[in-house]
């Protein structure tokens, strides 16, 4: 099937070829003008070529990084990462959040008419975005997870063996009652973050009887702070083996919501209660007691996005790469006891 093209976006729009480029492209028109030519050309599937219009003017590239949540200081380690890889006088990076599935949708879709690049690092896929980053008239790279066989550059890792590696940590110093403090189980790190757990006490040889998860509304210090107060109410009246002693959880943020939590309970860390997070932001080293953290090294998966990205800019038709990268578990404080405690375990 042929392109759609400007001219049949102008017909369609009742409006002259120059007027469809001006909306298209961000220059004088008028609202009426941009609204009747936007919605022409999502009625005939017409992306602008981004590319083509940067070899015309001579103009640098512009790279889009779109995100969940642009104050998430994982995502900032990121931008940075990005921003040092393309270097000075390269393509230029704009970050933007994608709030839900939708808008991330429709951010993808009309990403040509500002960008000539795309990364992306969606929480929660599904067909809609997958279609529409497979159909992306411009490079797209994902941080993250996109399915199987997804026909574009991806840079993964494997956060439920992260999760895995914090649960070993804390059942080798003798803790057993332990709560996996979650997010949202509809997003890709809920879901795969939830399967790590599990798979951990199964292969740990732990009691799923003394495991459990809980979900808090979202990955931030205040829902999980909100949560865990309830985990934590009248934990000193409880049972030994209803007690947790150590808490894993989804992202550093939720762990730092949860410390607060425990500590406003009166809880010793990490006497009483263990913490671990994920991501190894610079909040989990500063923070007292400092965080243990699984570093799912977000810096090393921006800079090997860009590096896709870039790739991609010179060999269009190239296959599609996957990219791996480990996970690495960070120890520090909110886990460190002494060594005659965890012999007397």
């Amino acid at each position: 099937m042929a392109r759609p093209t400007l001219h049949q976006v102008a017909a369609a729009a009742g409006v002259s070829i120059a007027s469809a480029s001006r909306a298209l492209s961000g220059g004088v028109a008028s609202p009426r003008t941009i609204a009747k030519v936007r919605a022409a050309a999502r009625e005939l599937g017409y992306f602008p070529d981004a590319t083509a219009r940067a070899l015309r003017t001579g103009a640098p590239r512009r790279i889009t990084f779109a995100v969940d949540d642009i104050g998430n200081p994982n995502y900032v380690a990121m931008l940075r990462a990005i921003e040092a890889e393309v270097g000075h006088g390269g393509p230029s990076v704009s970050v933007t959040s994608t709030g839900s599935s939708d808008q991330a949708v429709e951010l993808v879709r009309h990403a040509a008419t500002a960008a000539d690049g795309i990364i992306i690092s969606p929480i929660r896929v599904n067909d809609r975005l997958r279609r529409a980053i497979t159909n992306s008239p411009i490079p797209v790279v994902v941080i993250g997870s996109l399915g199987e066989d997804a026909p574009v550059d991806v840079v993964h890792v494997d956060s439920a063996k992260g999760i895995g590696t914090a649960v070993a940590h804390v059942a080798a110093l003798g803790r057993r009652n332990l709560v996996f403090l979650n997010g949202p189980l509809d997003t890709n790190p809920g879901s795969s973050r939830e399967r790590g757990f599990y798979r951990a006490i199964r292969t740990g040889g732990l009691d799923p009887d003394r495991c459990r998860q809980v979900l808090a509304d979202d990955f931030t210090v205040s829902a999980a702070r909100k949560t865990a107060a309830h985990l934590f109410a009248g934990w000193q009246r409880r049972r030994a083996v209803d007690r947790p002693d150590a808490v894993i959880a989804a992202n550093d943020l939720m762990a730092i919501g949860a410390m607060n939590a425990a500590t406003d309970a009166g809880l010793r860390i990490p006497d009483d209660v263990m913490f671990t997070g994920v991501d190894d932001t610079e909040i989990a080293a500063v923070y007292n007691p400092s965080l243990t953290s699984v570093s799912l090294e977000a810096a090393q998966r921006g800079r090997l996005a860009a590096q896709l990205l870039l790739e991609r800019f010179e060999e269009p038709h190239r296959a599609p790469h996957l990219v791996s990268v480990e996970p690495r578990l960070v120890v520090r404080r909110s886990t460190t006891i002494s060594t005659a405690e965890v012999l007397a375990s």
